[in-house]
């Protein structure tokens, strides 16, 4: 007979989750182990590894979870009705949001992806090009005379990203600025530069 789950299963394996992301965030992937995370968690190895198989499934879990609510967020500004620019404003907007309440999901993101097995890791990846090219349609809409010009599209988008992604290694969410202004000024750099060429 198949064990029942417990009613409390996801909230479980959720905190487990959040405890794995802050000392991955802190130590690194290779640097904390599984007795660590239990330690940290007050709970015990073997109780982990109920919910989890390895160290390696928490990791994707800590970067998948992450990243489909990156997907999720950027799917909703690009469906909504404001103008190109307007959603591109937004959109920083939201992910500064989403990167403040994650920054250790947002480290682990960008630090230890090599960590993961090759096709848990193209997953992640496969999500995050969803999130790059919400970006990238916004740009064309923005700008259709770069229709032709991929490369350059793409390299504007990730300028746009290195604007955002990395400021868990600098933003405090306690100081004076918060994560809208960083956002907004982000935003309008980028957009102050994609103005139209001149003829």
């Amino acid at each position: 007979m198949a064990r029942t789950q417990a009613a409390d299963y996801d909230d479980r394996r959720k905190a487990i989750m959040a405890t794995a992301a802050r000392l991955y965030a802190l130590h690194g992937f290779l640097g904390a182990s599984i007795a660590q995370i239990a330690a940290a968690g007050e709970t015990s190895k073997s109780l982990i590894y109920h919910y989890y198989p390895s160290k390696e499934d928490i990791l994707f879990d800590v970067m998948d979870s992450h990243v489909q609510g990156l997907v999720e967020t950027a799917l909703a500004v690009e469906a909504g009705s404001e103008e190109p620019r307007d959603k591109l404003r937004r959109l920083a907007r939201d992910l500064m949001e989403h990167y403040e309440g994650a920054q250790s999901n947002q480290k682990v993101l960008l630090n230890e992806l090599g960590n993961l097995p090759v096709d848990r890791r193209q997953d992640i990846v496969d999500r995050q090009r969803v999130v790059i090219d919400v970006v990238d349609r916004l740009l064309l809409a923005i700008r259709p005379d770069l229709a032709q010009d991929r490369p350059r599209r793409r390299s504007l988008t990730m300028l746009f990203f290195g604007m955002l992604n990395w400021t868990h290694t600098w933003f405090d969410p306690a100081g004076p600025i918060k994560s809208q202004t960083i956002a907004d000024d982000a935003a309008e750099m980028f957009l102050s530069g994609l103005a139209q060429p001149q003829a």
